[in-house]
């Protein structure tokens, strides 16, 4: 196992409550890792203050300063190397990024995505989740990949979809549960225990996964 902190990188474009899980995990010894950089696309993100208040170095790249996406994407990459980030981690980061500007960091990407993907990849995923009638909803951690939230999933948390639940209702429920299930994936890959197994298996201490692993009472089982 490694034992020197995982350099990691955060880009939001919210208020940042998965960043603050990540933070609180951290500075409760229980997240190896550095926290070298957090990036947003909006000067006003919250993600932005709580990196800051935590003393961690910030940045924003207004996408309206750049002609095309690709311009924006690449040079927001370019940064992320700048600040000596081993993983990326995409924590509520509301941009499509240009395929070729993220092939390098396949496999040191992650993203956080409020259902249980393969379903309903995209926006408004609670909304969609009462409109088929599902008995229970989730989160999905993954390998983020060039298909939008297609990547291969490493571990997920459900909850059950209760009579009366309206879509605030399910979303405010399931972000206790984000906030558990995305400090426990990045611990695993601090730990050197979760890693991307080309083209597109999730390997956990080496064994390739054929499901991904589950958080059952805020710990992670396969």
């Amino acid at each position: 196992m490694s034992t020197a902190p995982l350099r990691v990188a955060v880009l939001a474009s919210g208020r940042g409550s998965n960043l603050q899980a990540l933070i609180a995990a951290r500075d409760a010894g229980e997240l190896p890792v550095d926290f070298v950089a957090v990036g947003s696309d909006k000067a006003r993100a919250g993600a932005l203050q709580l990196a800051q208040d935590a003393g961690i170095p910030t940045f924003t790249l207004d996408p309206k300063a750049f002609a095309s996406r690709r311009d924006y994407d690449f040079e927001l990459f370019r940064r992320l190397e700048a600040s000596g980030a081993q993983l990326l981690v995409l924590a509520g980061f509301m941009r499509i990024i240009d395929g070729d500007a993220l092939t390098p960091w396949v496999g040191r990407m992650i993203n956080i995505h409020p259902s249980l993907l393969p379903k309903y990849r995209g926006l408004h995923t609670h909304r969609r989740a009462l409109e088929a009638g599902d008995a229970e909803h989730g989160a999905s951690v993954h390998y983020v990949t060039a298909e939008l939230d297609g990547g291969p999933v490493i571990a997920q948390a459900r909850i059950g979809i209760r009579p009366g639940d309206d879509e605030p209702m399910l979303a405010q429920r399931l972000l206790g549960f984000e906030h558990q299930l995305l400090p426990a994936v990045l611990r695993l890959i601090a730990e050197g225990r979760v890693a991307l197994l080309p083209p597109d298996r999730v390997a956990l201490d080496g064994q390739p996964q054929r499901e991904p692993l589950q958080l059952r009472e805020g710990k992670l089982v396969d």
